[in-house]
């Protein structure tokens, strides 16, 4: 079966080859960093700009376009290893996890805590120093050459656009990866195929302590209530939620005690009440009204950051001074003012250390600080 895919040729114009995700400016940096050509990736830079890169084809662990200069054509290839059947099925279950990867996926949108937990799981997804392997017909030694510089920086661009290139690369095409997780949920596959749900079960039950026996089954005719109203503003739509967010998190929980991975955080009550904003927007009313606060900062915290982020928005700690020291020494060009674990710099950027050594971009927004990019371990490439 052919996989490849075309992607017209871009016209020229003036546009940031750095990307505008949070994704493409990884692929971005992953190229970037394999060069030992400056002056290369700069003509690269100014082909992809000028409209010189021709149809781009991808195909599951290939890109490749014809690249015109003004002394000949060129081939540019670009390889990215491929996922095995393996590494599909540990994304695939962190994808179900949480619906609102897969909205997020058709939406455009390459969640940050998807391609964190699919690494802890031991994918990774996103090509880092070393992963892209580029060649080309033209004479030049360099890796990457300008012509495959021009065309690994035009596909930032697709991924910009549609973060389901990314995938197609690994090895995954958009309707095989999204048939593969409606067949799950139809079957309710938990595992590889070949071992029933009594076989999990079984195997996970191994590992815990024993437990009581269930009470005796009763009716509700032996129920002092047999009906209660659910609390205002909490319908039928939106208890199917809870119940597929319910199950979808027992199902990451299993997975971890099957496959040895860390069990998923424990949230307090406003960790959770702002997870579920961020994961169900139809969940956002019904959470604003019965905790009468303002969800959005919190929200697009989490998506940026998850807990973490969320309590770098909310609290401040004192970090050790060394880290916070040479952070600032990073940053030692520009008017810079330390604050407990927060950098301000100027008058309107910022970037906060978590507890786990992510630093979080932030702008000031008519008067707010507000999260303005994922967080990075290194507080000198925050985009914002």
């Amino acid at each position: 079966m052919n996989d490849a895919q075309g992607f017209p040729a871009f016209a020229r114009q003036q546009r940031s080859t750095r990307g505008r995700s949070w994704w493409a400016r990884a692929w971005v940096q992953a190229m970037e960093d394999t060069s030992l050509d400056s002056d290369q990736l700069r003509k690269g830079r100014r082909y992809a700009n000028s409209g010189q890169v021709g149809t781009i084809t991808i195909s599951p662990g290939r890109i490749a376009a014809t690249v015109y200069s003004p002394e000949d054509t060129y081939e540019s290839v670009v390889h990215v290893d491929e996922l095995s059947a393996e590494d599909w099925r540990r994304f695939s279950e962190q994808v179900a996890a949480r619906s609102g990867h897969i909205a997020a996926l058709l939406d455009g949108e390459m969640p940050h805590d998807l391609v964190e937990a699919a690494a802890d799981a031991g994918v990774t997804l996103l090509p880092g120093i070393g992963d892209l392997d580029p060649s080309c017909t033209c004479d030049a030694w360099e890796l990457p050459c300008q012509h495959a510089a021009a065309l690994c920086y035009q596909v930032a661009w697709l991924l910009d656009a549609d973060p389901f290139v990314l995938l197609l690369l690994r090895g995954r095409t958009r309707e095989s990866l999204l048939d593969g997780l409606q067949a799950s949920e139809q079957a309710s596959e938990l595992t590889e195929p070949g071992i029933s749900v009594a076989e999990v079960l079984a195997a996970a039950s191994a590992e815990l302590p024993d437990v009581p026996d269930l009470p005796k089954k009763v009716g509700l005719d032996d129920l002092a209530v047999t009906a209660v109203e659910p609390p205002e503003g909490i319908g039928p739509a939106v208890l199917q939620l809870l119940v597929l967010d319910a199950a979808r998190r027992a199902r990451a929980i299993l997975n971890a005690l099957l496959h040895a991975i860390p069990e998923p955080q424990p949230l307090d009550e406003w960790q959770d009440t702002i997870r579920l904003a961020a994961d169900f927007l139809e969940l956002t009313t019904p959470l604003t009204e019965a905790t009468g606060q303002d969800l959005a900062l919190g929200i697009q915290a989490w998506r940026y950051g998850g807990a973490p982020g969320l309590d770098v928005l909310e609290h401040t700690w004192t970090p050790n001074p060394a880290d916070l020291n040479r952070a600032r020494t990073g940053l030692q060009a520009a008017d810079v003012t330390a604050s407990d674990n927060r950098l301000t710099i100027g008058t309107d950027a910022q970037v906060r250390l978590d507890r786990n050594g992510r630093w979080h971009p932030y702008r000031l927004v008519d008067g707010v600080w507000t999260p303005a990019a994922p967080p990075s371990i290194d507080p000198f490439v925050a985009d914002w």
